[in-house]
């Protein structure tokens, strides 16, 4: 049990499980700030472009209801046990999508902004050693010039 119990406690406390366990929590409170967005900004402006109407409770009755009932929400069709086609949540929950991808996109494109390093130039290359009769470049370990065969001073390191 001893075993267990410490092989539990690294697992828990390894760097990418707390990372993971933080990402949900932030996850869950930022679908609450997208739902809100949605429910309190987005879906009274798309509410105006349909006439007042709630989006979300927009559906189709796939059975008549009974002669001389009017049925106008989908609470009043689940009383009554009529089957009905909510495409209003469907539309409601695409729309939740879109505003989640979007916001974590625009989240995404920002962080990575701040992450970016501006890149360094990379240091010039150091000046290739040159044969001081012909000038022509030699490697640094050389004794004689390849091209000229002269005999090259000592480098010293």
């Amino acid at each position: 049990m001893g075993k267990f119990m410490k092989d539990f406690k690294a697992f828990a406390l390894k760097g990418n499980v707390v990372d993971m366990a933080v990402g949900v929590v932030v996850g869950g409170a930022f679908g609450k700030i997208v739902t809100s967005l949605v429910n309190d900004l987005v879906m009274p402006l798309l509410s105006l472009l349909t006439g007042g109407t709630n989006v979300s409770g927009m559906f189709l009755l796939l059975k008549a209801a009974p002669e001389g009932t009017v049925v106008e929400t989908i609470d009043q069709a689940k009383e009554l046990g009529l089957a009905t086609f909510n495409y209003g949540n469907f539309i409601q929950t695409v729309i939740d999508f879109v505003l989640i991808a979007l916001s974590i996109f625009l989240c995404i494109r920002l962080i990575s902004k701040l992450h970016k390093k501006k890149e360094e130039p990379a240091a010039p290359a150091p000046a290739p050693r040159l044969c001081p009769f012909c000038c022509q470049p030699v490697d640094d370990k050389a004794t004689r010039c390849h091209h000229c065969t002269s005999e090259l001073p000592k480098v010293e390191a």
